[in-house]
């Protein structure tokens, strides 16, 4: 190393040691062919360390993306298969190695600092691991035969969930969504629930659910009626997720305009992902053709959604 000089940060350093990486190695022959192919990144296989999945990154001209020049950059990156909770962070220190075949060790290349790998900061490295003529001096010995040898340590620190607060964000100008669902041959349908087609608010899928015979404390005196949530799965909404939201169900009256309407508001999550009466109106009331609410086996079901605030996970 005394002949070489690299102009690092002074919190880089650099070192010599006969042991190869504990983690992974990979092998690069016929390396000038990688900027003769224009490959500007190679992403190396998963390996795993600590409990997670890495990758080896290189980029063998330099970081484009960051301006890199006369340098190769190497990073270590967290790999896309590795599964997270929300608000995931990962804190690991990391060693990157160049062998120099020549001497048969290896240039250590590290910071020493822990560093926070998350959703939004997935890689870590240096920009300018090593000139590229420092590189390309064969008597230097990490490019001989045009082959090099690069690996990885990496030792996890600590893991832990940020989901330790909320944000909750109210909607200055809420738009009302209206969904209307036609249901035909009422008499026929011989179910226990009828469900609307699924609609969109806020992002969101929603639906609604009318329960001919009733539900619950409804159960075979009233017609129940409720808005949900298509998909409340932890996979769709996040821990934590709430929606408030304003919703009218309604049922339209046929023969004039009085129609039957129930309002409320409430919060909707994974947990609480429908809401609704389990006695909106009574079966005999309903079913009376004088009534207008079911004619000729067609009654039709209207819901309106007003998302109004979005309660998240910081």
């Amino acid at each position: 190393m005394a002949s070489l000089t690299f102009n690092d940060p002074d919190d880089i350093s650099r070192s010599i040691s006969d042991v190869p990486p504990t983690h992974y190695t990979i092998k690069i022959q016929s390396f000038s062919l990688l900027t003769k192919s224009s490959i500007e990144r190679h992403e190396s296989r998963s390996f795993e360390a600590g409990g997670y999945k890495w990758n080896l990154v290189i980029h063998p001209s330099g970081n484009k993306n960051r301006n890199v020049k006369e340098h190769l950059s190497v990073y270590l990156a967290m790999s896309d298969e590795n599964s997270h909770k929300t608000g995931w962070e990962v804190y690991a220190v990391f060693r990157l190695f160049v062998l120099d075949q020549s001497k048969d060790n290896y240039m250590i290349v590290q910071d020493g600092k822990e560093r926070r790998f998350h959703g939004m900061k997935l890689e870590w490295g240096f920009d300018q691991f090593i000139p590229l003529k420092t590189l390309h001096d064969a008597g230097n010995g990490f490019l001989v035969d045009d082959t090099c040898v690069f690996g990885a340590e990496v030792f996890v620190c600590k893991e832990r969930s940020k989901d330790k607060g909320e944000c909750l964000r109210m909607v200055k100008d809420p738009i009302v969504y209206k969904h209307s669902f036609k249901v035909d041959n009422y008499f026929d349908l011989g179910t226990e629930c009828i469900e609307s087609k699924q609609f969109n608010v806020g992002g969101r899928k929603w639906k609604m659910r009318f329960f001919p015979d009733g539900r619950g404390a409804g159960l075979g005196t009233h017609i129940s009626f409720y808005l949900a949530l298509a998909d409340p799965t932890p996979t769709t909404l996040p821990p934590g997720y709430k929606l408030y939201v304003e919703y009218i169900l309604r049922i339209k009256n046929q023969v004039n305009s009085n129609h039957l309407s129930g309002t409320a508001t409430n919060w909707f999550s994974v947990s609480n992902e429908e809401h609704g009466w389990s006695r909106y109106i009574t079966l005999p009331y309903f079913h009376s053709p004088s009534m207008g609410f079911l004619v000729k086996g067609t009654c039709i079901l209207e819901a309106e959604v007003t998302i109004h605030g979005v309660l998240d996970t910081l």
